[in-house]
C-alpha cells in the first residue's frame, strides 16, 4: 500500500514535469506562432502528449488500486470504531442557564402578560 501511494506521488510529479516542458499549443496574442514547427518540435510535442496522457491513466489506474486495497483491507473499520467510541465516551454536556448539573432544567416561568394594544 505505501509503495503503491509513493508510486503515485512520482508519477504526479513526472506528470507535472512532462506538462510544464511542453510547448503552448494555443497561440493565442503570441505572435509568430508558425515558425514553432520547426526541427521537429512537432514530433517532441507528440511524445510529451502521449507521455501525458499514458501517465494521466497510470494516476487513474493507481489511485483505482489503492481504493480499493483500502477497502478490502478493512483499515478505515478500525479507525471508524475509534472515532464512535471517542464519541460514546464524550461527556454530556450541561444545559444552556441551567447550573443544576442534573442534566433537567426546570424553565422559568412565564411572564406576566402586558396588554400592548394601543387605546
Amino acid at each position: 500500500m505505501t509503495f503503491l501511494i509513493i508510486l503515485l506521488i512520482i508519477v504526479c510529479v513526472a506528470l507535472a514535469l512532462f506538462i510544464l516542458i511542453q510547448n503552448p499549443k494555443g497561440g493565442g496574442l503570441a505572435t509568430g506562432a508558425g515558425s514553432s514547427n520547426m526541427f521537429g518540435v512537432q514530433r517532441t510535442g507528440d511524445v510529451l502528449e502521449k507521455g501525458s496522457w499514458v501517465l494521466l491513466t497510470l494516476i487513474v489506474v493507481l489511485t483505482l488500486a489503492i481504493t480499493t486495497i483500502a477497502k478490502t483491507s478493512g483499515t478505515s473499520g478500525s479507525v471508524d470504531s475509534e472515532l464512535q467510541e471517542q464519541i460514546n465516551n464524550m461527556p454530556n454536556p450541561s444545559p444552556i442557564g441551567g447550573g443544576t448539573g442534573s442534566g433537567t432544567a426546570t424553565p422559568p416561568p412565564p411572564a406576566a402578560s402586558k396588554d400592548t394594544t394601543k387605546k
